[in-house]
């Protein structure tokens, strides 16, 4: 689909949305000479890997392997097609989109899928406020929901009906496919004959709206105790359940640099109403990185609003671990007096619950006092079993002065030396240096050198290493590709990555234009325009020669020409090592 674009209007569109201006927003970036730095958007860590290269306008991260241009970037950080992020960036930038030039089909369905779940969060809104729909009025006004609410989230009902809502749809143009995409309508198959049915039906409507304001999906829940409880928009092309937040929309506008998480879009309806705008909940309590990373955009700190039965500790302790790679601050809010906020609020009121909210014990904090729970540290054996567990929660600090402050208050608490909590904590501290570094060790050892997967026998590491030398030496000086052409062809490259790259740049080699980096990852996958991010702005210091590109292309036949490959299993971890060192 990329190729159908002209390569002009591409150019002009990268030329005009400089890449470090479209990353500062998700990225807090620092610059470095020609190169700026931050936390990996795509990925948990606490220390920065994520580079954009200023002079070549794309980025790479050295966590997670990630990379790409502009146009890249966005795709991966809003989740969007490429003709999409097309457009976003075209929107920025003030462009218009050339009239005709590409396949827009993907970008069509998903524009028609947005456009009809618009129209069934209005449909659903409008039955809500009709006799049809008073019975679910007023139960969202005995749950203390009010008109101003209601509207404001644009609560509806999905009518007792297997066709209200397919009818409407398709009175106003859309097909059974398109309602099908958008998990609006079933389809079933019985005895040679297609039906459709609505997916929701006798259920209180819930619109799911993404960052940008799409309605994207829809929750659906029952007014009474039968089962399933809540059916919920499945995966779709403009919604994937792992990704979901829902009133992030709302809760980023806050003013506010923490949000308070919830598990369910009712408690988070009920806390915005309350005053607590800076709410937000999760779409599911397994917390997945693509959750994390959107909600770490948003927020320095988390406070952790979960129920407070067994479940909802477990989402607790889940949570706590997924945030915990990143630099977000947790804290966890103790539910006394309710099962969850909303229960809370209708008791005690709002007041009550921003006193919880100011006493919310962070994440350590909350860890230690679920392992003292389990010891009687009155008594000798009770403090041993508490520390024993206690100095693990210690050692994962990495703040020295935050250890230092929690082993003084243990001291002081269990009338322990300090020194020799001090050293307790320190030996874990050493032994779980020791045990990362040999899991990134094997890490290395697994993954290190394949292609598309597949092992790299180890005989031809060194050919891989000429294979990227030799295209970062072509992109940068591509008068060199004459002196050579004569033995260049993509048949002398060893991998499918190799080829595909030299098969790229090729026409622009042989016309003796530098090969821009945006424009040959047009085609590609995103595993091969992340490589050849890194190759470019990575192998910076090779000699840019003929004769080292020369050096390459000997290197590389003579590889083609070996029959006898290395066994890897063969080396001891210190040859291994050896020659994953060699440069």
């Amino acid at each position: 689909m990329a190729n159908r674009l002209n390569e002009d209007f591409l150019r002009e569109l990268r030329e005009r949305n400089e890449i470090s201006e479209v990353i500062s927003p998700y990225v807090n970036l620092r610059r470095r000479g020609t190169t700026m730095n931050g936390l990996c958007p795509f990925h948990n860590e606490k220390t920065p890997s994520f580079t954009v290269y200023l002079e070549t306008q794309s980025f790479y991260c050295f966590g997670c392997g990630a990379g790409g241009d502009v146009i890249t970037f966005i795709r991966r950080i809003e989740n969007l097609g490429y003709i999409d992020a097309v457009k976003s960036l075209a929107q920025r930038a003030g462009m218009a989109l050339p009239e005709d030039g590409f396949d827009d089909v993907i970008s069509k369905r998903r524009r028609r899928i947005l456009e009809a779940n618009r129209e069934a969060a209005r449909f659903f809104h409008n039955v809500l406020m009709s006799e049809q729909g008073k019975t679910c009025l007023n139960y969202y006004l005995s749950r203390g929901y009010s008109m101003s609410t209601i509207r404001r989230f644009g609560m509806g009902y999905a009518p007792d009906d297997w066709r209200a809502l397919y009818n409407h749809l398709h009175s106003l143009g859309y097909t059974p496919g398109e309602l099908v995409d958008a998990n609006l309508v079933r389809k079933s198959d019985k005895n040679g004959k297609v039906n459709y049915y609505d997916n929701f039906r006798n259920r209180a409507m819930i619109p799911i709206i993404d960052v940008r304001g799409n309605v994207v999906a829809f929750g659906g829940r029952v007014l009474d105790d039968s089962k399933p409880k809540y059916i919920n928009t499945s995966d779709t092309l403009v919604y994937k359940k792992g990704s979901g937040v829902f009133a992030l929309n709302l809760a980023k506008d806050s003013g506010e640099r923490r949000l308070i998480i919830t598990e369910g879009y009712m408690d988070t309806i009920a806390l915005h109403q309350a005053g607590f705008k800076n709410t937000i909940a999760c779409l599911g309590t397994a917390l997945p990185d693509e959750q994390v990373n959107l909600i770490s955009r948003y927020a320095d700190e988390v406070l952790l609003a979960y129920d407070s039965d067994e479940a909802g500790q477990k989402a607790v302790r889940r949570a706590i671990q997924a945030f915990s790679k990143t630099g977000v601050k947790v804290r966890v809010l103790a539910l006394s007096g309710g099962k969850d906020p909303d229960e809370i609020i209708k008791k005690f009121g709002a007041e009550r619950f921003r006193n919880i909210v100011d006493g919310a014990a962070n994440d350590i904090e909350y860890r230690l006092q679920g392992i003292r729970a389990k010891y009687n540290t009155m008594t000798d054996d009770g403090k041993i079993g508490f520390m024993r567990e206690a100095v693990s929660v210690l050692a994962a600090i990495s703040s020295e002065i935050e250890r230092d402050v929690y082993i003084s208050r243990l001291s002081n608490d269990l009338e322990i030396s300090k020194e020799a909590i001090a050293a307790q904590v320190k030996s874990v501290r050493k032994r779980s240096v020791r045990t990362k570094q040999n899991e990134e060790f094997k890490r290395i050892q697994a993954s290190s050198f394949t292609e598309q997967g597949r092992p790299v026998p180890l005989s031809n590491i060194g050919a891989l290493r000429a294979e990227e030398a030799l295209i970062a030496n072509l992109m940068r000086t591509p008068a060199n590709y004459r002196k050579c052409a004569d033995r260049l062809s993509a048949d002398i490259f060893l991998s499918d990555f190799g080829k595909t790259v030299f098969s790229a740049i090729l026409p622009y080699l042989e016309r003796g234009e530098m090969p821009e980096y945006s424009v040959v990852i047009g085609n590609m996958s995103g595993e091969y325009a992340s490589n050849l991010s890194r190759i470019i702005n990575t192998k910076i210091n090779t000699g840019n020669s003929a004769a080292e590109c020369s050096d390459c292309i000997d290197k590389l036949i003579e590889e083609k020409a070996k029959q006898d490959v290395s066994d890897p299993s063969a080396l001891s971890d210190e040859e291994f090592r050896k020659l994953f060192n060699q440069d």
